[in-house]
């Protein structure tokens, strides 16, 4: 999987918006398969245009605390790259770093917050949220 440092470097790379959107495309084409099975409503993320789905799977004795790791899906290209940029940024992590990241800064930095559409936004918003909700979640566990 690609790791977020990368992908900012990449996207500094590319100077045409198409450029970039085809690269957000390659990266949803990289994720490895959701199973059929948890294409399910308890993973459905709301809020969403596009069907996007959620797994998330938490590893309690990090050395930070509980991580966090993810897997997801959409039925739209677009969305699938923007879940890859997500657990690159994301996945893997603590909990604890998960709630202080700050997401928007990072698509903003990318250029994403003003190439995308207001639903493909709000899309995102929901899925920054529910990643954020499950992390919050862990810590809840362990305090």
């Amino acid at each position: 999987m690609t790791g977020i440092d990368e992908i900012i470097e990449n996207f500094a790379l590319l100077d045409e918006w198409d450029d970039r959107y085809r690269y957000v495309i390659e990266l949803g084409r990289m994720l490895p398969p959701l199973p059929d099975a948890d294409h399910n409503e308890t993973n459905k993320v709301r809020g969403c245009a596009s069907q996007v789905w959620l797994v998330t799977h938490v590893k309690p004795d990090g050395g930070e605390g509980p991580v966090l790791t993810f897997e997801g899906d959409s039925d739209a290209h677009i969305v699938r790259g923007l879940i890859a940029i997500l657990f690159a940024l994301y996945s893997g992590k603590s909990a604890r770093k998960i709630v202080d990241t700050d997401a928007a800064a990072v698509f903003e930095q990318l250029g994403l917050k003003e190439n995308l559409t207001p639903q493909r936004s709000n899309g995102l918003r929901s899925m920054v949220e529910r990643i954020r909700a499950d992390a919050g979640a862990a810590l809840a566990t362990v305090a």
